[in-house]
């Protein structure tokens, strides 16, 4: 972990003018964050942004404040603020965690908090089309880039088409697994995506604080006609975007 000496900071002067002095020491570190410091790297302390800047105490904490509230940067109670890692921008496409961080260049890795088979909940037999006494593979997982949480995911997978999913190599991409193992590619999936609140168990394992806003993705998930995959994911809003584009539809 690497945080820059006084010596190192941006020489740029702060003056009186029309660009609020907050603002302008924004501008300042979110150039360090860009040209010197790496995600995970420790922004230096506020004394001494104080006395490199010549600007008091409030106005350290509202350029800070300004660079938490936009994901730059995040606090750490007791440790100090760190540069944020790369959100990773999903486009909505059908595409793997771990596809989308390596198009990115952020290493994927994951957390295995459940796998095992059980009776699924209503919702997912009924997805499925399967009796409530038929057994499917539950694979709970956290969900890391470069060692740092993204999210969880909650996923059920149809025993049906998917027998043996848990004797295979989950760390890593499940949909490779399908696709290359079960020949059940993934092709198609309904998605539903609302707000939910952390929770004491996802804060704890998202490194958030519990009530904390979460973005919540529902994904069921077919091969062709055939229900493969019905998952439950939550993901740190600060780590995750989606990005889409829209369009009017034209009358006819």
């Amino acid at each position: 972990m690497y945080m820059p000496t006084s010596h190192e900071l941006p020489p740029h002067p702060i003056h009186d003018g029309p660009i609020p002095k907050h603002a302008q020491l924004r501008d300042i570190l979110e150039e360090l964050c860009e040209t010197t410091l790496q995600p995970g790297d420790l922004l230096p302390g506020e004394r001494v942004l104080e006395e490199t800047y010549g600007v008091s105490r409030i106005t350290v904490r509202r350029a800070i404040g300004d660079l938490v509230a936009a994901g730059r940067l995040r606090r750490v109670r007791g440790k100090g603020t760190f540069v944020a890692p790369n959100p990773l921008v999903s486009r909505l496409h059908l595409a793997s965690f771990s596809d989308e961080m390596g198009a990115q260049d952020v290493h994927a890795s994951s957390k295995i908090l459940l796998g095992g088979r059980a009776n699924a909940p209503e919702e997912v037999t009924q997805f499925f089309g399967t009796s409530a006494n038929t057994t499917h593979t539950h694979l709970r997982r956290l969900r890391l880039g470069d060692d740092v949480p993204y999210s969880i995911d909650d996923g059920w997978y149809n025993s049906q088409f998917v027998p043996n999913l848990l004797e295979n190599d989950i760390y890593n991409s499940v949909y490779a697994i399908l696709d290359t193992r079960f020949n059940v590619p993934i092709t198609e999936a309904d998605q539903t995506v609302t707000a939910v609140s952390a929770d004491a168990d996802m804060a704890e394992l998202l490194d958030v604080a519990e009530g904390d806003p979460l973005l919540h993705i529902v994904r069921q998930s077919r091969s062709g006609d055939k229900p493969v995959e019905w998952c439950s994911s939550v993901y740190r809003p600060d780590r995750y975007h989606l990005n889409t584009r829209v369009s009017r539809a034209m009358e006819m």
